[in-house]
């Protein structure tokens, strides 16, 4: 590959390019359409999957549909006014409840945490290098994924050689990029160290024990404790953290998704008092609405407001002893 072709390649994310790649070969192979497209193609294609595929999974269709025809030369069918009327109409027929990460409780953390501590002192009594080394790195990733808010594919990509550690203080992480920052800027994460569970002295052990010092931060462990080259796979999270929940006994761990970090942190940093603006800038949101999505809680805002007007009103055992 020439430098031009991997700066090319680099412009878009990796699990971007393989999934509209997937897109493409779905509308060409699988329901047999042909490329260029037409409006008319595109909207049949919507309506024929409108009722097998979910409204945001037929938008990612259509976003790599467009991407294809501008990238060949082509005028974009998706944009045309049938396709999106095909879609708002599929949209008002076919509506569907937003589904969403069960958030990870502090309490659920700390249990998989200590299980973990548990399973490490048991491989070191057995002296299972490539056991001590597996529990090592998820209790690391889990906790830095949980206090950071970080998704998969940002834990995946965090780098040895970009993390600096201030012992008794905390550490900070680089990212190149997230989804977040679509120009690649890069930012540096500040990671604060904790009395419990603590994510900085968790990732201190695991890069000590492994003795890592360039590449990824976290990558593959063979059975004999060999650690791979490369990073995890962003596929990889989910059943990592199941997994690990699953041996801490939580019930219904098959529930649970990589972004359970993500908005289980966000759900506890709500019911500590922290505002939704010190939370978007925390975990990177750019809008209130992709923060407001991720809160998960008791609703207190609502609750305390109906509770303050309602103590206004008639006594309560007047209102429910009232004579018919």
């Amino acid at each position: 590959m020439t430098d031009f072709d991997r700066y090319l390649e680099a412009a878009t994310r990796a699990n971007t390019r393989r999934s509209y790649a997937a897109a493409v070969k779905h509308f060409e192979v699988e329901w047999g359409g042909h490329l260029p497209a037409t409006a008319d193609g595109v909207s049949r294609y919507l309506a024929y999957y409108a009722d097998k595929l979910a409204i945001n999974t037929l938008r990612q269709r259509l976003a790599a549909l467009g991407q294809w025809h501008a990238e060949h030369g082509f005028v974009d069918p998706t944009r045309a006014s049938l396709v999106r009327k095909v879609l708002k109409g599929i949209q008002a027929l076919h509506p569907a409840v937003e589904k969403r990460a069960m958030p990870l409780q502090l309490t659920q953390l700390g249990q998989a945490a200590d299980q973990l501590d548990r399973l490490i002192e048991a491989a070191r009594t057995r002296e299972d290098r490539a056991a001590v080394l597996r529990h090592l790195r998820d209790r690391a990733l889990i906790l830095v994924g949980f206090w950071r808010g970080f998704r998969s594919d940002e834990l995946i990509r965090l780098q040895v050689g970009h993390v600096r550690i201030v012992p008794n203080e905390g550490m900070e992480l680089f990212l190149g990029s997230s989804k977040a920052d679509r120009e690649n800027r890069g930012k540096t994460y500040k990671v604060p160290a904790l009395s419990r569970w603590c994510p900085v002295a968790a990732t201190t052990l695991w890069i000590a024990t492994a003795e890592l010092r360039e590449g990824p931060l976290f990558r593959g462990i063979d059975r004999w404790g060999h650690i791979g080259e490369d990073g995890l796979h962003a596929n990889s999270v989910v059943p990592l953290l199941r997994r690990t929940l699953a041996d801490a006994a939580l019930p219904s761990s098959d529930r649970y998704s990589s972004h359970s970090l993500r908005r289980g942190f966000a759900s506890w940093a709500n019911a500590n008092g922290w505002d939704v603006k010190a939370l978007m800038e925390y975990v990177g949101w750019k809008d209130v609405h992709s923060a407001m999505r991720y809160i998960e809680g008791d609703d207190a805002f609502s609750r305390h407001r109906i509770e303050d007007s309602l103590s206004t009103l008639a006594p309560k055992a007047a209102l429910e002893h009232r004579p018919e």
